[in-house]
């Protein structure tokens, strides 16, 4: 047999198998034939090629690790399938999930929406419990926030009523007697059993104005130490709770009611030492608790007619009751104790400021 003829033949096998002849005798793949029905498969570089060892001196084939795996750059798995419309990834989910009917529960996980009916009791909940805190802050702002601006809206308007008093000094009590305009200091009393330190400057006026700063003297009602009803109303909660403790006044207790002249001292009516307010001779109590409507206790004779002539300089004092509601009228009815005393016998006030 003719030996060329045999490697001629074994060359051309090696290559219809795409096989690559290597010194040695033997071969590696080469590039393939495409395959019917398949993508052809892109040239790359053997993984084994010829070479030398370097350590050894041995020749002979050595693995490439630049070489890459053909199988990973195949375009059958660039699949057109995973382009669909109907899918998208963002690592984790896919559309099939993106369905009104369900929500993201905060974790990457899926959950079937509430039923409207149960978001609806949610919101109104949600809308009662904010409604709850802001009428607490309202309450708050009423009851706390309004006294601590009072105690410095009075002590401002005590410093105004002693400099009108030092500027224009009187010792004349029939001076005291005529009315200032509406919301211009009147007077300034003082209840020794609410209190020592109790001291309120009164306007003119019972508007809510005048209300909002201290107690208010009717307009139209008697002034102090004169004949009549001299009439005082205050808040019992909020913009400093002037008659917040009324109700606590016993028969006899003084009220003691400062001008720029004189000292007055009421007594509230009842047997003294007893709680027992009683009436006096014109049937005034000592103590009574009203609707709103009766205004008939501001009249120059407590309970009497508005037009009626005065039978008494008499001290009323009108509040809300009970406590944080308007419902009803708390009034308290005191009588003149004696004749004015002046401030220049008294300037540190008469011995009934000891009292209580």
């Amino acid at each position: 047999m003719d030996p060329s003829r045999g490697q001629r033949d074994e060359r051309d096998r090696t290559q219809r198998m795409g096989l690559v002849s290597q010194p040695g005798g033997r071969s590696v793949r080469g590039d393939l034939p495409p395959v019917p029905g398949r993508p052809p498969v892109p040239p790359t570089t053997p993984r084994w090629e010829t070479g030398t060892d370097q350590q050894s001196g041995l020749h002979g084939l050595r693995w490439d690790e630049t070489a890459t795996d053909v199988r990973h750059q195949d375009d059958r798995y660039d699949d057109d399938r995973y382009d669909d419309d109907r899918y998208e990834h963002d690592g984790h989910e896919d559309d099939r999930y993106a369905d009104d009917r369900y929500e993201d529960d905060g974790a990457g996980d899926r959950r079937p929406r509430d039923p409207l009916w149960q978001i609806a009791v949610r919101g109104v909940g949600q809308l009662l419990v904010t409604a709850g805190l802001v009428v607490m802050l309202f309450v708050f702002y009423e009851v706390y926030v309004t006294d601590f601006l009072n105690d410095r809206t009075q002590n401002q308007l005590s410093d105004q009523i002693r400099e009108q008093w030092d500027a224009a000094p009187s010792t004349d009590p029939a001076a005291d007697q005529v009315a200032p305009p509406v919301g211009a200091p009147v007077a300034v009393v003082r209840v020794p059993r609410l209190g020592e330190d109790y001291e309120k400057v009164v306007l003119e006026g019972t508007d809510e104005d005048e209300l909002s700063q201290g107690p208010g003297h009717y307009v139209g009602s008697a002034m102090p130490g004169q004949q009549g009803n001299f009439a005082l109303a205050g808040h019992r909660v909020g913009k400093g709770s002037p008659f917040l403790d009324v109700d606590t006044l016993l028969p006899g207790d003084p009220i003691v009611v400062e001008t720029a002249s004189s000292w007055y001292v009421y007594r509230v009516l009842g047997t003294p030492g007893t709680t027992d307010y009683g009436v006096d001779a014109n049937g005034v109590p000592g103590q009574q608790i009203v609707t709103p409507d009766r205004v008939d206790v501001i009249n120059p004779v407590p309970g009497g007619t508005a037009d009626g002539a005065p039978a008494g300089a008499y001290l009323t004092l009108t509040t809300c009751h009970p406590k944080y509601s308007a419902r009803q009228r708390l009034i308290v009815h005191a009588v003149l104790d004696g004749g004015p005393i002046s401030k220049a016998e008294a300037p540190d006030g008469p011995p009934a400021l000891q009292e209580g």
